[in-house]
């Protein structure tokens, strides 16, 4: 028989046995659907990550100073000349001081992140202004009670007319020199829920505490280590040591979050495959069943002149076209739930046409992998022996 001949016979043989051949397809569409599902919502969640990543800014560097007993701290104004000598590789560079504070403005009060910066803060988060103006240099010299606030801040507490306004600040009256675009989801979980002062107001606020924050950004992605080198160098030289500071690149950072991802991903992944195994294993059953079954059909056929590689590859097709009905319903499938379960967490999670690809060509290997043994064994059986087979 030729090709189609074999196929059509195949789906014959399917529909003569519905609920047994949706049974022998049960752990293929389990396997294919699952596999799709993770690949989706790992694309989605990775692409969430980045896009958090980018918006701190990829050549975003953070410096934490420990101290950890140490008898001597470095200052803002040696972190600002370490900038200066370094303008090839360092574009900005702001101290930050940050803790959560009750603003108020008249009767009503606000829980939010009070952060204590410099000019540069608004350059280095690669932030933008809605209304008037940033944290200027003569703000944080002079300790002028000056406040950009958040979107959220604005809505909820001015309605939208915050500039010109005043907060109070422990006790202290801010007036609102800025209002900035919204950055995330305007919530009071988001980062639009923040008020920024010169950062030489929150170390007072905070009992003249010593800043152990910094925000530096590179000029750009290829100068990213060189800036991480240059600022770890001065930290080392003035600390004598490294267990007094931790310089963190987002760049790095991300780098390291993909690779972590791909890791669980891959394991997810082989996890999930496993079912693609089970399902192997039942279509493999099946088919022995079949040869069984058939037989008396396979010792006509030999007899009529049909060689053993035709009976081999009718059985072949017949199991590698169980295995693709059933990769083509877990793809439906899988896509299907992928975008539901994207949307219940919050992910645009979409199949991949490469998934979906390499779903396809498992599932049809699959078939034809665990199809082989019951057809080399319907191939290899005697036409005499088939013929007297009751």
């Amino acid at each position: 028989m030729s090709f189609s001949q074999s196929f059509r016979l195949a789906l014959k043989s399917l529909a003569t046995s519905k609920m047994r051949a949706l049974l022998t397809m049960l752990g293929i569409i389990i396997g294919v659907a699952a596999v799709i599902i993770i690949i989706s919502l790992g694309d989605g969640m990775n692409d969430m990550i980045n896009s958090e990543f980018e918006k701190m800014g990829t050549n975003l560097l953070q410096v934490q100073i420990m101290g950890r007993g140490s008898s001597q701290n470095i200052t803002e104004d040696e972190m600002y000349a370490l900038e200066d000598e370094n303008r090839d590789c360092i574009a900005a560079m702001s101290p930050s001081v940050s803790s959560m504070a009750t603003v108020k403005q008249g009767s009503e009060t606000l829980s939010t992140t009070l952060t204590g910066v410099g000019e540069e803060y608004i350059t280095v988060k690669s932030m933008e202004l809605s209304q008037g103006r940033f944290i200027q240099y003569i703000d944080t010299a002079r300790m002028q009670n000056v406040c950009v606030i958040g979107s959220y801040v604005n809505e909820e507490t001015f309605n939208g007319a915050g500039l010109g306004e005043t907060l109070s600040i422990n006790g202290n009256e801010y007036t609102i020199v800025g209002v900035l675009a919204e950055q995330a989801d305007n919530t009071s979980y988001g980062g639009d829920n923040s008020v920024y002062i010169p950062y030489t107001n929150a170390t007072r606020l905070n009992g003249n505490a010593v800043i152990s924050q910094y925000l530096f950004t590179a000029t750009s992605e290829d100068t990213n280590a060189r800036a991480k080198a240059v600022i770890e160098s001065k930290l080392e030289q003035f600390y004598g040591g490294d267990d007094y500071y931790l310089v963190i690149s987002m760049s790095e950072m991300m780098d390291m979050m993909g690779n972590i991802q791909g890791t669980v991903m891959t394991v997810l992944v082989a996890i999930a495959a496993i079912s693609l195994l089970v399902g192997g294993i039942g279509i493999m059953n099946i088919m022995l069943v079949s040869v069984t079954e058939r037989t008396r059909e396979i010792g006509i056929r030999k007899s009529l002149g049909a060689k053993g590689k035709d009976i081999r590859r009718q059985f072949i097709i017949e199991a590698g076209t169980t295995s693709v009905l059933g990769g083509v319903i877990g793809i439906v499938l899988g896509v299907s739930l992928a975008t539901v379960a994207g949307n219940l967490v919050g992910i645009t999670a979409k199949a991949s046409l490469s998934a979906i690809a390499i779903s396809a060509g498992v599932s049809l290997a699959v078939g034809v992998l665990f199809g082989y043994l019951p057809a080399n064994k319907a191939a290899k059986l005697n036409p005499i022996d088939a013929l007297r087979y009751e």
